[in-house]
């Protein structure tokens, strides 16, 4: 046994050796599961774990009926010679799928999780929470996931508190990613990782095992939550107090660490705060003046800690406050410049937030990319009768399209991907509807993607080729546009 400890050995032989002496031990020793496809049915304090009845999810092809499944997107197949889970980078959003709760302005949360167990302390977070965020993307096939600083952990009476709260639940997410984890209690009522290299712990001590497999994920961005608590109510980076400006930078500067400490490959400043609600109390030039200063110092902050990931800025016209600083991608960009900070940030462009500014997504990714600034998508989608930041899945396959061609032209998006910046509907209440809605999401960018292809492959033909089609075919045929029949349909239905 102890000559075993320092060998690697590979899942099969550790999942093996773990039920072989589990088979001999007397007692309630735990039993480790054995499904070593990821993570598994558990029970963890009495409870099975999140999405016992959800198979992991697999390509069947445009045929197939089955909700948990993709008719679209084929991780490995190849398009334009990279595969799709390359074009795509596709990011699980922590907030909306871990923490939305279904609550409105005019109403209450609709939604109960099965990981939730009512409270927001810290052993929640890490109990069941995270665990959840890590076994729902292994189901779905991702290796990215996204997060707020105070998403993932509670925030504390102080700074102190609320930074000691998020390295807890880092180190758990570190776990997590690396090597997948096995749980015990540390003597002193709290749960710790087993680390797989010790047999002894895996077998004896372990109440829970967790993807006895390594696992490649990572974050494809973290951020900084500075527009929930009451201090960031005229701001942040552009609020008229000093002590809410240093706040904001240590907040940021916490955040960026853990970001960096789990592998993020990006870094995103939404300034949901940073504007105004009228301007006879602001003083825009004074407040643009600190967000570039703000901004100038995360910069060097990256490069202090050797933090090579992108810092991508999120632009948005309004909502909550009247007006945003980066309304859009335009506005963005010429901040950048003005500031000589246009070598340091890229852009997360978010669908819905395009359409708040008044340009589609493909306007504000084309106005992107023409500036070298395309980083990132937020995949979500608004509703044309909804003035409001409704988050929904995208779902219009031609406006997939659109924004495949984008990042075609773009060359991908790598470092940075497509997060679904998107929620449930408040009436979806079931588990099962978290997966339905991601898998409708990908399902779309990839049939996007799809159609993008075709069309830049159409749109390589020369003119030689073009005249030997036009022999080959002969005169076209124009059909009739069927304009009074199509008017005649329609008011027939009415």
């Amino acid at each position: 046994m102890l000559e075993m400890k320092n060998m690697k050995l590979g899942p099969i032989l550790l999942l093996l050796l773990c039920l072989n002496i589990l088979s001999s031990s007397v007692g309630n020793a735990p039993t480790c599961p054995a499904d070593l496809g990821g993570v598994v049915v558990t029970p963890v304090n009495g409870k099975e774990n999140s999405f016992p009845s959800i198979p992991k999810i697999k390509y069947e092809g445009p045929s197939s009926k089955n909700p948990l499944a993709f008719k679209w997107y084929n991780a490995d197949e190849e398009i334009l010679g990279k595969k799709m889970k390359d074009w795509m980078r596709f990011s699980v959003a922590f907030w909306h799928t871990f923490r939305g709760n279904g609550g409105d302005p005019f109403g209450a949360p609709t939604k109960t999780w099965p990981w939730e167990d009512g409270t927001t302390s810290l052993a929640m977070a890490k109990r069941r929470r995270m665990r959840a965020n890590f076994e729902f993307i292994d189901k779905l096939g991702v290796d990215r996931w996204c997060f707020h600083d105070r998403d993932i952990a509670p925030d504390g009476k102080t700074l102190e508190e609320a930074n000691a709260n998020l390295d807890e639940v880092v180190a758990l997410a570190k776990e997590l990613q690396s090597r997948g984890l096995c749980i015990k209690n540390d003597g002193n009522g709290r749960e710790v990782g087993c680390k797989l290299k010790d047999l002894a712990d895996v077998v004896f001590k372990c109440q829970c095992c967790f993807a006895l497999k390594g696992t490649k994920i990572k974050p494809l961005w973290g951020t900084a939550q500075l527009f929930m608590h009451p201090r960031y109510m005229h701001g942040g980076a552009t609020s008229s107090e000093v002590g809410v400006y240093a706040y904001a930078a240590a907040q940021v500067k916490k955040a960026m660490e853990v970001t960096h400490y789990l592998g993020g490959e990006n870094y995103v400043f939404w300034g949901g705060r940073e504007g105004y609600q009228t301007l006879l109390n602001t003083d825009m030039g004074r407040e643009l003046d600190h967000l570039a200063r703000f901004l100038e110092a995360a910069v060097a902050y990256k490069k202090k800690i050797g933090f090579n990931g992108t810092l991508l800025i999120e632009p948005k016209p309004q909502e909550p406050t009247k007006h945003q600083y980066d309304w859009d991608a335009a506005t963005t960009a010429n901040f950048l410049r003005k500031y000589g900070l246009i070598g340091e940030f890229k852009l997360n462009i978010e669908c819905n937030h395009a359409t708040l500014s008044g340009h589609s997504c493909h306007h504000e990714l084309e106005t992107a990319r023409l500036n070298g600034l395309l980083g990132n998508i937020d995949a979500n989608t608004g509703d044309p009768q909804i003035g409001w930041d409704t988050d929904q899945f995208l779902t219009d396959i031609a406006e997939a399209t659109n924004v495949m061609i984008s990042v075609i032209r773009n060359g991908g998006l790598a470092p940075g991907g497509f997060n679904f910046d998107a929620k449930l509907r408040r009436e979806s209440t079931d588990v099962e509807d978290l997966f339905i809605a991601h898998i409708t999401g990908m399902d779309t960018l990839a049939r996007g993607l799809r159609n993008a292809a075709k069309i830049i492959e159409a749109g390589k033909a020369d003119f030689d080729l073009l005249e030997k089609k036009a022999k080959e075919w002969g005169e076209p045929k124009v059909p009739s546009a069927k304009q009074e029949l199509a008017e005649m349909i329609f008011q027939s239905a009415l």
